[in-house]
């Protein structure tokens, strides 16, 4: 077992407060956005086992079968599949969509070819892999996820009796599903001279006026982002897509495609081991809009709030589609758990103190603090009455 020490991220949009509360250190005015727990090069955790620290990465790549199993080697690769974070944001996330492997492997390979260096601020691949994605509530938390219906939309647009919206709605109301997704996304995108300006203004002052009587919470969410990014055009496209609420406990899944942004709120993210975004507003990064076109499915769905369904020895599961991650919930009480050793793992405190036991090592783990199990068969026991854990580790074929 490896106790973790994690970078935090310091992204414009992050609160100045929740990170520092989780992990019990004072607040230093500044954004503390994203706490990365795991192996992705942009930011590994550091490790110590007595010969000073090492970023986990590299202690992987050293002997991949040895801290991830023979397994997870096999099925996924000699890398750890998954990335752990808490997220805290006090102000929206940009509006983005994630692209499929596929489109990954040729979009990375693109740029490569072309000379693109990684780092660049106009580069839209910095890997070949997908980001299917899962957030957790730890605090009530608000983002926008996936398109409303055509007629959903175009309801909404017209409600606001904003002019500049007229061709967007009819669009909306006159094309099949995803011709009208796809081109109403497609024009609020190009609201970019005087007159589209004007547009996102109005837009922003008719959702400002409409919050105060919207039961559903959705256009104080459009009115909080518009005074965050004023004249963004972002906002058009964010009317939509549907506004989500979670409270503490809650989830969302993430798949390649879907668009969506997060508004505010605290919540543990678990997602593949990528760091490819393809951005459209509430952002200062860089915007790709025939890129991202071509990523985005343009189908309409509600989101789907997941609740952690039981399993065996007090687990509490966020059940995915896919095996790269999977993440649950402990909630422990008078009686040890253990967990399997089959597979990397990376556990992270988020309430209480739990003491991990295996093979005769113990590690204690306070509120914010985070460890990294290595799949070396042996079980670990969790005790700590009153503490709650998530556990973050792969599902093995």
């Amino acid at each position: 077992m490896d106790r973790l020490d994690n970078t935090v991220r310091d992204y414009a949009w992050g609160s100045a407060t929740a990170i520092p509360e989780l992990l019990g250190r004072p607040a230093t005015g500044e954004p503390q956005a994203e706490l990365w727990m795991g192996a992705h090069p942009g930011a590994p955790s550091v490790i110590d086992r007595g010969n000073g620290p090492a970023p986990l990465d590299r202690v992987i790549a050293a002997d991949p079968a040895a801290e991830l199993g023979a397994a997870t080697v096999a099925q996924f690769g000699p890398t750890l599949p998954f990335l752990l974070k808490v997220l805290a944001a006090a102000t929206p996330l940009s509006i983005q969509a994630h692209p499929t492997r596929a489109e990954a492997r040729a979009g990375y390979a693109d740029e490569e070819q072309r000379g693109i260096p990684v780092d660049a601020p106009h580069r839209n691949y910095k890997d070949d892999n997908h980001k299917p994605e899962l957030i957790c509530a730890l605090s009530e938390f608000e983002g926008l996820c996936g398109f409303r219906t055509p007629a959903d939309a175009a309801d909404l647009m017209t409600s606001l009796e904003v002019p500049g919206l007229e061709p967007l709605i009819d669009l909306l109301r006159t094309k099949p599903e995803a011709e009208a997704l796809s081109g109403a996304l497609a024009e609020a995108l190009a609201l970019t001279d005087e007159q589209g300006r004007a547009t996102v203004d109005a837009v922003a002052r008719a959702v400002t006026a409409a919050a105060p009587s919207d039961p559903t919470g959705a256009m104080a969410g459009y009115a909080f982002a518009a005074a965050e990014y004023p004249g963004d055009r972002g906002l058009v496209a964010a009317l939509l897509l549907n506004y989500v609420r979670l409270q503490p406990g809650e989830a969302l899944y993430l798949g390649a495609g879907l668009p969506h942004a997060y508004l505010r709120g605290t919540g543990v993210e678990i997602m593949a081991n990528s760091d490819n975004v393809l951005r459209c507003g509430f952002t200062p990064k860089h915007v790709d809009v025939p890129e991202l076109m071509k990523v985005v499915g343009f189908e309409s769905g509600s989101p789907e709030i997941m609740r952690p369904e039981p399993g065996t020895d007090g687990e509490r599961l966020y059940p995915v589609p896919i095996d790269e991650f999977r993440l649950s919930r402990y909630d422990l009480a008078e009686h040890p758990v253990a967990l399997p050793g089959d597979a990397p793992q990376i556990l992270l405190c988020t309430g209480g103190t739990v003491e991990l036991a295996s093979d005769g090592q113990t590690l204690t783990l306070r509120q914010g603090e985070s460890a990294f199990l290595p799949a070396n068969g042996a079980k670990t026991a969790l005790t700590g009455p009153g503490a709650t854990v998530f556990r973050s580790t792969v599902t093995l074929a």
